[in-house]
């Protein structure tokens, strides 16, 4: 067998793998929207704040530590490193609250965004190739961020067809990997 063709299977067996992993990681955390969604998103809500932590300790571990960094710079990261801290334990002690107020959070942001996405659409009507399915996107689009902002009950739904998403995305990722023949 040859170098290349070594390489090419390699690279062909990494592919399936990471289809193979990702799609197994996506139809668990699917599954699990879907059976425990409250539990899911708390979960969810406790890695951010673990995060958090932990962003928290390099930013001190930076200001403290760092002999290149002038001493504003320096107290900037202590400072910005005990916030850090202080909202992941915050966070983690009101995980709760926290889960409810990210997913009204997230809601909002969403719904803008959408209101935001369909103006852009509309802006754009001149380069759409299909100006019909342009205008029909922008009003959807305009129409479900109106709707998520005075009804943030819709991101449960958000919720719920994430986790559906993610179980379909994740069984096609995994028949995929068994299934790619690789033509790179």
């Amino acid at each position: 067998m040859s170098t290349a063709s070594e390489a090419e299977k390699s690279a062909v067996n990494g592919i399936r793998t990471a289809l193979g992993v990702g799609g197994v990681l996506a139809l668990i955390v699917g599954i699990l929207i879907l059976v425990w969604p409250g539990k899911t998103a708390a979960v969810v809500t406790a890695i951010i704040a673990i995060y958090a932590i932990a962003a928290g300790l390099v930013y001190a571990g930076l200001g403290i530590f760092s002999k290149t960094k002038g001493g504003w710079a320096r107290v900037g990261h202590i400072l910005l490193g005990v916030l850090f801290i202080i909202a992941g334990v915050v966070a983690l002690f009101n995980l709760g609250q926290t889960t409810a107020w990210l997913a009204l959070f997230l809601g909002i942001l969403i719904g803008i965004l959408w209101i935001v996405e369909g103006i852009v659409a509309l802006s754009t009507l001149g380069d759409a190739a299909s100006k019909g399915w342009s205008i029909f996107f922008a009003i959807l689009s305009i129409i479900a961020g109106i709707v998520l902002l005075f009804s943030p009950l819709y991101v449960f739904a958000l919720w719920w067809i994430l986790g559906i998403a993610l179980v379909v995305l994740g069984v096609i990722n995994i028949v995929r990997a068994f299934t790619f023949k690789g033509d790179i």
